[in-house]
């Protein structure tokens, strides 16, 4: 049996202004490619299927209208979809009774019944081209600590709470599973050791201990299929407990990030092969220069920048990286003069200075000093903390006459 394992689509993210609809129907088409062509019998699908709680229509018709395709050109196919932390999982399972007609399983939340959980949901079964069961799949969702069963006395309740569900759910897929059957996890989580983007990722939870020891998951799980990190990578080194990672880069922290998908191979109850494949970027991301440098030495790079002539959509995303001694207000028209006529698109001029990059803090102030300042007394302390130098004479005289100058009065007739 062989399974695919995906995650973190974030369909419906944008780059800073930039929509990412192109990108992720690239994706999409190559994944539905790539699905006929290794003859895969179940894809996972292990959270943020959205880039946020209240997805657009345009999104929305991306998801469903790939299902659909799916299983039309694989009909065999097994699809199981989880939520994650940027998911709305009520959204996600309002058309589950429609995906369960052709073996498309969504579990967007937990069900609480009283003070029991509906365990039931949590186990989906997997089946083989002949239309048996040949495989048990936990398919668990994004966890919130009110999802969690209560662990009285327990120095960390959510967490212990987390680890009980996932062994009460692998003793239920214990007790269906015949001879010969595997069980298989999902999980929308942070794990202990992994590497984080910070720039896109979330914490899940906020002032919380939020990452998971590998031994949440029981040794006879033959494959723990997890998302919500996007850097692809196996926990401690097990390729049989892995992140499969984003399929774009959600930031330019990302830029170099391998994107792939996992296919794994099931000798009845074992893991016999995994395999990375990596997913083909449809735009790239660029950074100039590499490092920040003064705007001249900028300037110069940008307009030595040789772009091939391609489509609109297919333009790269440039993040421009400038260090400055002073404030530059026309920095943007100046890049943009230098970018003129080149097939890119500007998302972000990110400015630094010698002191921002030598990671030197400002002396301490205590409350009494702060509240003695005068607003330009404030402004010409960051200014020489920033740059390194007294503000010029010109600049102070802007920034006084800006704070002195007369409030507006409205007149109402």
């Amino acid at each position: 049996m062989r399974i695919l394992h995906t995650s973190d689509w974030h369909l419906g993210q944008t780059l800073h202004q930039f929509e990412r609809g192109f990108e992720h129907a690239q994706f999409l088409s190559w994944l539905l490619d790539t699905l006929e062509a290794e003859q895969v019998d179940a894809l996972l699908i292990a959270g943020d299927v959205f880039d946020n709680t209240n997805p657009s229509a345009a999104s929305q018709t991306q998801l469903y209208r790939f299902l659909t395709e799916a299983r039309t050109r694989v009909p065999h196919l097994n699809i199981v979809m989880t939520a994650g932390n940027h998911d709305s999982p009520g959204r996600l399972e309002a058309p589950a009774p429609f995906l369960t007609r052709f073996d498309a399983s969504v579990v967007g939340y937990v069900n609480r019944m009283g003070d029991s959980i509906d365990l039931e949901r949590l186990v989906v079964p997997i089946k083989n081209r002949t239309g048996d069961v040949a495989a048990w799949c936990i398919a668990m969702p994004f966890l919130r600590p009110g999802d969690v069963p209560r662990v009285e006395g327990s120095a960390d309740p959510y967490m212990a709470g987390i680890e009980l569900l996932y062994r009460q759910t692998f003793e239920l897929a214990a007790s269906k599973r015949s001879a010969g059957q595997a069980i298989l996890a999902m999980g929308h989580c942070h794990m202990t050791g992994g590497q984080v983007s910070e720039e896109s990722e979330r914490r899940i939870v906020i002032g919380g201990i939020e990452a998971l020891s590998a031994s949440v998951f029981d040794p006879q799980i033959a494959y723990v299929a997890l998302g919500h990190l996007h850097l692809a990578q196996k926990i401690g080194g097990d390729t049989t407990r892995r992140y499969c990672g984003s399929p774009l880069p959600m930031s330019f922290s990302e830029m170099d990030y391998p994107h792939q998908v996992v296919v794994i191979d099931l000798d009845g109850e074992t893991v016999t092969q995994t395999r990375d494949i990596r997913i083909p970027r449809s735009v790239d991301l660029l950074r100039v220069p590499p490092q920040p440098a003064p705007i001249e030495a900028v300037q110069q790079a940008l307009k030595t920048l040789d772009l091939p002539d391609r489509p609109e959509a297919q333009w790269p995303y440039l993040q421009v990286r400038v260090l400055l001694n002073q404030p530059e207000p026309g920095l943007r028209a100046l890049v943009e003069a230098a970018l003129e006529g080149k097939p890119v698109r500007l998302v972000r001029i990110e400015t630094s200075t010698a002191q921002s990059d030598s990671g030197m803090a400002a002396p301490a102030i205590s409350v009494d000093d702060l509240n003695a300042l005068a607003p330009t007394d404030y402004f010409e302390r960051l200014y020489q903390h920033r740059y390194q130098v007294a503000p010029p004479a010109d600049i102070m005289a802007a920034f006084t006459e800006l704070v002195n100058a007369p409030e507006e009065v409205s007149v109402t007739a």
